[in-house]
């Protein structure tokens, strides 16, 4: 049987093994084939010559990632050992720079390497479709982008909007006045912008217009300049809606749509705005598709598992 031995110098053991060596019990996870030993600053690793290579290979992109970040957790682990190439979970240096410095001095920035494609993705154009399944930091992400624009003063105001498709975008049934009518569909708009905005400040900016929030509705007629704009859950728009909102784009104006083509709210035999936009706009320049996937997923880890097992059933073809 064959041995690597691997000190670790310049970071801590402590930090890269994790709590009661969690981290070292994923790579056993996904070596079970090589008997892994970490004991002080080394690891000793017993097995075939082939897979030794790979874990040394792997072990020491982590040890990369880990020197760059700081920290290490199961996410990152589980990309690093999953992906066919290190371009998988790596992009430009700039684009995981600090977004913001948000409430309670919170460090926003991009955490994966297609949520950070997304920030260079809007950088270079000025119309990005960023399309994946739940809580991989889509809509996030992108507020974060808008609230840097508007600090570094690229932009006047901020647009934020989504379809109101459960009632229809006729919400004259709800009560309360409009404003309390819109804001559970909105409410997880203003959940990114209390995590970067100080409240009174958040509220300044709404009063005044330099953050707005509305449906859909509220967006046909108007020509969005100087504006970074989000549309919102856009697979939930209608081929009309879609069309609409694409045309308000006015000058110097950022246009970032996030959806998810697989939790489609529409009515049967409405065709969703964003899977044809995907179509006609592919090969479109200065227009970018950023596709996230569950390895971008940083909520709680069963989201990916649940995710994993609906594609299992949908790729069936069960329903």
């Amino acid at each position: 049987m064959n041995e690597l031995i691997i000190e670790l110098t310049e970071i801590s053991p402590q930090e890269f093994f994790g709590q009661q060596n969690s981290n070292i019990e994923l790579l056993k996870k996904y070596f079970p084939k090589l008997k892994i030993v970490a004991r002080g600053n080394k690891i000793k690793v017993f097995g075939d010559e082939e897979l030794l290579e790979e874990f040394d290979k792997r072990f020491d992109e982590l040890t990369g990632q880990f020197a760059k970040y700081n920290k290490l957790d199961e996410n990152m682990i589980e990309r690093v050992l999953t992906s066919t190439s290190k371009e998988d979970y790596t992009s430009s240096s700039s684009s995981g720079d600090v977004l913001v410095h948000g409430v309670s001095g919170r460090l926003i920035k991009a955490q994966t390497a297609n949520q950070r494609r997304l920030v260079d993705a809007c950088k270079k154009d000025d119309m990005v479709f960023a399309i994946g399944p739940a809580g991989t930091g889509k809509t996030y992400t992108g507020v974060a982008l808008a609230v840097k624009a508007l600090k570094e003063k690229q932009v006047r105001r901020i647009i934020l909007t989504r379809p109101a498709v459960e009632a229809g975008e006729n919400l004259g049934f709800l009560p309360g006045d409009l404003k309390e009518k819109l804001d559970p569909y909105m409410q997880p708009l203003y959940d990114a912008l209390r995590d970067m905005i100080p409240s009174e400040k958040l509220e300044k900016y709404i009063e005044d217009g330099t953050i707005q929030i509305a449906p859909m509705a509220f967006m046909r007629g108007r020509t969005l300049d100087n504006a970074f704009v989000i549309l919102d859950e856009a697979q939930n728009t209608t081929h009309a809606q879609m069309k609409m909102f694409l045309t308000r784009m006015g000058k110097n104006a950022k246009f970032l749509l996030t959806g998810d083509p697989g939790q489609i709210d529409l009515p049967r035999r409405v065709i969703s705005g964003l899977k044809e936009a995907l179509l006609i706009l592919k090969n479109v320049d200065g227009i970018s598709i950023i596709y996230l996937d569950d390895k971008d997923v940083i909520r709680h880890k069963l989201v990916k598992k649940v995710i994993d097992a609906y594609q299992n059933i949908e790729h069936q073809n069960q329903f």
